[in-house]
């Protein structure tokens, strides 16, 4: 297939170097060869290293120790951890336990990030006793029809990269390094799959095998080569799908290297983040806690949930919320909310049954008529009306109360804001340690309407 030209230039950038990959490859089989002399387990590399798809500089590099399926889940985890801290020892790397369905060990060595990760050997996909048993089928898989595509991998990975929209974390809900490798393999490259995507509509169905056995109700659905039952794209949202679709879009109309390239946009200073603030006339309020001791996985969902809880309390409570937005950072959390007012009046409108249910509306009458109230109990249009006063007529009051307690928090997050949250108000909610954050929230815009930007200045 013709490239245009710009993808060449792209291609002789983001290309391991022969030097590199031998490098990589010659650490993990060194790490294969340490775990299979221990006579306990076979191991495997996976991830994109293992499958020739990674882009130059990531350093990640993910070894699976496959144990026999006879031994329990606990003895998995101890036998595993015990092996992977031995080997990670041997190597003198400096390395960490993590967590993620269940524990594995996190090592550094040689500036390489190295995963050793215990997992059963199960004979089909089908079969598997925890999520990571999936993964080196995965891997096979892609090895045997990633033949001639490995380019296209390549340049779909940082075009996804460069425009926002890579990585299936809870914080990004994009595109994994295996969904970009699925779709290649079926829309058989880089272009035919941006062309196809172009024309994508939400609950587009993708079955490279023919084989899926379940329905889904995700915006995107492939189904799992290796897994009849899976959706690969179960972590991409909706906004993150189209974005994709923009950015194909434009990039057919009008391609360019800087798709490929997304500089790093520089935070706002604190001066220029209350100018902005102040030119939009909204009302900026910020909660930060600390973080729990969990992974992102566990607790940005936990984010976005509680956030979600106080946006409806606040739109409740009188406050109009025109956008929030949540960030977890390595020590604090922080949840964002603009609103459209930051006061309301006392009074505020309480609308009761009508009249023709007869129960209802005869205990809401009981209840109102022996409280002091502004107006009311009267009729209008068929129902009860009961103007009251409120709780909280300035938002910064509602949200350093503890009726934040009473909505539906993420556990992990309750338990955090139950040792005490902080509060503040426009331009002091800058914070040095949320200012990639904080100017985002302010300068947000799709992929393509930056790219456009960009362009406009430079011309």
């Amino acid at each position: 297939m013709t490239r245009f030209h710009c993808e060449e230039e792209v291609l002789r950038r983001i290309r391991p170097t022969p030097e590199e990959r031998t490098y990589i490859r010659t650490m993990g089989e060194r790490l294969i060869e340490a775990v299979e002399r221990s006579g306990k387990a076979k191991a495997m590399m996976v991830g994109s290293v293992a499958r020739d798809t990674f882009v130059r500089g990531d350093r990640d590099l993910d070894i699976f120790i496959l144990f026999d399926t006879s031994l329990s889940r606990q003895e998995l985890q101890e036998e595993g951890l015990s092996l992977a801290r031995r080997i990670a020892d041997e190597f003198g790397a400096t390395w960490r336990e993590k967590y993620a369905e269940h524990p594995y060990v996190n090592a550094t060595i040689d500036s390489l990030d190295i995963d050793l990760v215990p997992c059963y050997a199960v004979a089909r996909a089908t079969e598997i006793k925890s999520a990571v048993d999936r993964t080196p089928f995965h891997t096979r898989y892609v090895l045997a029809h990633i033949d001639g595509y490995v380019d296209d991998v390549l340049l779909l990975k940082q075009f996804a990269k460069a425009g926002g929209v890579y990585g299936s974390d809870h914080m990004t809900c994009g595109f994994s390094g295996y969904l970009c490798e699925v779709l290649t393999i079926y829309y058989g490259g880089f272009h035919p799959l941006l062309e196809a995507a172009a024309r994508w509509k939400p609950g587009e169905v993708i079955d490279i095998e023919g084989h899926g056995t379940k329905e889904f109700e995700d915006p995107l659905v492939v189904i799992d080569p290796v897994d009849p039952e899976r959706n690969v794209a179960a972590a991409l949202s909706l906004s993150r799908m189209f974005e994709f679709v923009e950015l194909a879009r434009g990039y057919l109309e009008e391609p360019s290297e800087v798709f490929f390239c997304r500089p790093p946009a520089p935070a706002l200073t604190p001066e220029v983040f209350s100018r902005l603030l102040s030119a939009r006339g909204t009302y900026l309020y910020s909660i930060t806690f600390k973080t729990p001791d969990l992974t992102p996985d566990t607790v940005v969902p936990q984010l976005r949930k509680s956030a979600e809880s106080i946006r409806d309390l606040l739109e409740r409570s009188g406050f109009p919320v025109n956008r929030s937005d949540v960030f977890m950072g390595e020590k604090r959390c922080m949840l964002l909310f603009e609103l459209m007012a930051e006061t309301v009046p006392v009074m505020r409108r309480h609308i009761g049954p009508p009249l023709w249910s007869s129960e209802n509306s005869r205990k809401f009458l009981e209840k109102y008529v022996r409280k002091e109230v502004f107006a009311g109990p009267y009729i209008e249009e068929g129902r009860y009306v009961v103007e009251v006063a409120r709780r909280f007529t300035r938002a910064v009051d509602l949200l350093r109360s503890n009726t934040l307690l009473d909505t539906a928090l993420g556990k992990h997050v309750r338990r955090s804001m139950e040792e005490g949250w902080n509060v503040r108000s426009g331009a002091e909610c800058w914070d040095e340690e949320f200012a990639v954050f904080l100017s985002r929230f302010l300068d947000r815009a799709s992929p393509l309407a930056r790219i456009k930007r960009m362009a406009g200045r430079s011309s």
